[in-house]
């Protein structure tokens, strides 16, 4: 099956309430997600050459499993501020373009024929949302690539802070 691009689940979206219903209960107002892609394996990928490794492994683990790929790419937000004392730097979203351009190069990859797949756009820290979508889909692992380099270690890896947090199994590919 073929993948398809879709910015978010169904269940992110809310309906606006007139002001004189009474609200409903949170159950009653979430659309389900779609069943192929619950309790799947969710990755996430950036084009990197690690994150390049982490979907690779996914993708054999989706199959092996029988579910749905749900690739997350968390778009790049730029702080405004610097750190300054205690004051934490306020973020702002960037316009990134980068997930168009991945999602074209995985619709045309043959690699992903194999199993179902779909590809979520999410802006914020990367473990959080990671850790969101997974959530969202009931998801039976989140796969990530490991963070090497200078950044990994003044700010901690995305793979070891999303192990420490996360409330399903982290699976990270070297």
């Amino acid at each position: 099956m073929a993948g398809h691009e879709i910015p978010e689940p169904a269940d992110r979206k809310r309906q606006v309430a007139e002001p004189t219903e009474t609200p409903l209960a949170a159950e009653e107002t979430r659309h389900p997600c779609d069943p192929a892609f619950q309790h799947g394996v969710v990755v996430g990928f950036d084009g990197s050459t690690s994150s390049e490794r982490a979907l690779a492994y996914a993708i054999g683990m989706a199959h092996r499993s029988g579910s749905g790929l749900i690739i997350v790419h968390v778009a790049n937000r730029l702080p405004t501020t610097v750190w300054a004392g205690c004051e934490p730097p306020v973020f702002v979203d960037v316009p990134d373009h980068r997930t168009e351009v991945l999602g074209l190069e995985l619709a045309c990859a043959e690699y992903l024929a194999e199993v179902p797949w779909i590809l979520v756009e999410r802006g914020g820290d990367i473990c959080h949302e990671l850790e969101e979508v997974g959530r969202e889909y009931s998801a039976d692992a989140i796969v990530v690539g490991s963070t090497h380099g200078l950044v990994g270690r003044i700010f901690g890896s995305v793979a070891g802070r999303l192990a420490r947090r996360a409330q399903r199994p982290v699976i990270v590919i070297p």
